[in-house]
């Protein structure tokens, strides 16, 4: 990380200096402000974290809690949301304390004795390397304090209004703030308070029973449940050999039992099959004790046995798929002339089963996916109709997660004889371990996403999907490191330049294809840098400009590097000289990602996607991309 360019740091450089908002930002939750977010879950907080980033634009979170969330019922962190607190800056630290998942154990009946189950595979979880970060079991409340770490550290000094209910919303005529909430104070010397606040713009992350989801209209659509599970957070005195791996176990009886090992060494959860339920029964099933859940896993897990000890939390829910068709307030009919206000997230617009772990996964690359795009029209940065995208875009995926859900949940509910395969279960594992990992997910073309015409310069980064990091050097300190771990969540637009074979070093006046992009990049009115930087912010912040050269990082100089890849920052004006990779010897990250030796621009949007990949001569492309979703800065 960087530090000291405004001056020596000797405090802890993770805390920004106050700014903006941050300077004198009100205690008490004010009357109008620019976002309001309901609900500090996983979808809210991450949407927050990166609003905080963004110190002009007044953000508040409430909840009705009066304090921080103590257990949190989601704990499964695929590899794609490790990489997404890479950028948050707390991949390492939240990775120390969580369980790592590395592979998964099936149990089936015994085929010599059935009565008994037996453990017929154990694949990797992670075969084909898909991502350098691990999958993690850690409690949802912990991943929540780390956003809030972040969101208090930031230049806006956020943090979570705890104790305010919300009561209803209307959209109304006003220009300024359009959005009326009602809301309660729930704790404090204002308990039983109600008041109405004033918003620009309203994100509901309130869950499975959303208000805001109510108050605009939305209707999720899907089947009901009708199949029940007992789940339970325990320590327990068990024989069992794989109680400390994931483990999908399926007895004889047609009971089966998801199991998840906790981050700390002991404790482990499992989701125990209670059967197909009826409307009539609902009620009774959900009243099934942890008693009658431990005597149901010690059935299924015959010849082992399983003594509870002590139950940190336990429920009982029914598997129920559904997705509302519009993650916003805008119906279709009015898509071209009006531009949405407030939007839905996480369960507040799908639900599913818990099973493939998809639930905290997928709500926070919602908000991620939000949180840029609001702070970008917040800050005049891009026109209101980039906030279309959101809904556009998460919508597909929320349906593509309900579609994988309900097939895994139904494999994971049926008996074993039922199985035309033996090892279908294991099968369907290793065959779509991409998309629970959460690296399925693939953009459409629209104003931030650009079309494939030149995929073939760079296979690795397939437009629309997420920037895969991998290995290189970088120049000015010789560390080798991962360039994909050089992007934090502040908002700005990536811009990898990989530059064609010509040597770094040569004569200024021998030009070669990456010395005229760059030069076109740094001086001509048309340069997405020259157009929307304004003349008093540092050269890169709104565009993080790097190259990638094919030599080694000892057969060439830092300064050799054309001047916009070693801006100008801060008061100072010191030179950015970890702008500038070489490859790393037995890892060439232009074979690793399939880029040309040509060379090739790749675009990355502030959410880690890939936006465009073009080549260097194509400058107008370069612009016209931008130009399409950016405003013009005076």
């Amino acid at each position: 990380m960087q530090f000291h360019h405004h001056g020596y740091v000797s405090t802890d450089p993770r805390v920004q200096p106050a700014a903006g908002i941050g300077l004198d930002r009100p205690e008490e939750l004010p009357d109008e402000m620019d976002v309001l977010i309901v609900g500090s879950g996983p979808a809210g907080m991450i949407t927050a974290a990166q609003l905080a980033q963004y110190p002009d634009v007044h953000t508040r979170i409430i909840e009705k809690r009066p304090e921080r969330l103590a257990v949190g019922q989601a704990d499964g962190i695929q590899a794609r949301s490790v990489e997404t607190f890479q950028a948050f800056g707390f991949a390492t630290s939240i990775s120390d304390e969580a369980y790592h998942i590395t592979e998964m154990a099936f149990w089936k009946p015994d085929t010599e004795n059935p009565d008994h189950i037996v453990r017929t595979g154990q694949p990797a979880d992670d075969p084909g390397g898909v991502s350098e970060f691990p999958h993690l079991i850690v409690n949802q409340a912990r991943i929540l304090d780390q956003f809030a770490e972040f969101m208090a550290n930031s230049p806006s000094r956020m943090r979570p209004d705890y104790g305010v209910e919300f009561l209803s919303l209307q959209v109304t005529a006003d220009t300024e703030y359009p959005v009326e909430v009602r809301v309660r104070h729930t704790t404090g010397p204002r308990e039983g308070e109600e008041r109405t606040v004033r918003a620009k713009y309203v994100l509901g992350a309130d869950g499975a029973r959303s208000g805001v989801r109510r108050d605009i209209g939305r209707v999720p659509h899907g089947d009901r449940a009708d199949h029940a599970w007992g789940v339970m957070d325990v320590l327990a005195r068990t024989d069992f050999p794989d109680i400390r791996l994931k483990c999908a176990i399926q007895s004889r009886s047609g009971g089966s039992i998801l199991l998840i090992p906790r981050e700390g060494g002991h404790l482990f959860r499992m989701y125990v099959d209670l059967g197909v339920v009826t409307q009539e029964q609902s009620k009774e099933i959900r009243a099934t004790t942890v008693e009658q859940l431990e005597k149901r896993a010690n059935e299924i897990l015959t010849p082992y046995t399983l003594e509870v000890q002590h139950v940190a939390w336990n429920s009982v829910y029914e598997v129920g798929h559904r997705v509302t068709d519009h993650f916003d307030d805008v119906d279709d009919v009015d898509r071209e002339v009006k531009d949405p206000h407030v939007f839905i997230a996480g369960d507040a617009c799908h639900t599913h089963s818990a099973k493939a772990g998809q639930g905290m996964n997928v709500s926070m690359q919602d908000g991620f996916n939000l949180g840029w795009k609001l702070g970008s029209v917040l800050t005049g940065r891009a026109p209101a109709s980039l906030l279309h995208t959101y809904s556009g875009e998460r919508q597909e995926i929320a349906q593509n997660l309900i579609d994988f859900d309900r097939e895994w949940s139904t494999m994971m509910a049926k008996k074993p004889e039922d199985f035309e395969n033996p090892k279908e279960l294991e099968d369907f594992y290793n065959k779509t371990f991409e998309f629970p990992a959460g690296f399925m997910t693939h953009y459409r073309p629209s104003m931030i996403t650009g079309d494939d015409a030149h995929q073939g310069l760079a296979e690795g980064w397939t437009v629309g999907k997420r920037f895969k990091s991998a290995p290189v050097v970088r120049v000015g300190d010789t560390n080798p490191l991962q360039l994909g771990h050089q992007a934090t969540a502040d908002g700005r637009w990536r811009i990898y330049a990989f530059a064609c074979a010509a040597n770094p070093g040569a004569p200024a006046e021998e030009t070669s294809a990456l010395r005229r992009w760059a030069q076109w990049l740094d001086e001509s009115p048309e340069s997405p840098v020259n157009r929307y930087t304004r003349s008093d912010e540092d050269r890169d912040a709104v565009f993080d400009v790097k190259v990638i050269y094919q030599q080694k990082h000892t057969e060439f100089e830092v300064t050799d590097a054309p001047a916009i890849f070693r801006p100008e920052v801060g008061p100072f004006k010191l030179f950015n000289y970890e702008k500038v990779f070489a490859v790393k010897a037995g890892e060439d990250i232009f074979d690793e990602r399939g880029v040309s030796r040509d060379g090739a621009v790749v675009v990355v949007r502030p959410d880690q996607y890939v936006a465009h990949v073009l080549p260097l001569g194509d400058t107008q492309g370069l612009a016209d991309f931008f130009a399409a979703n950016m405003l013009e800065q005076s």
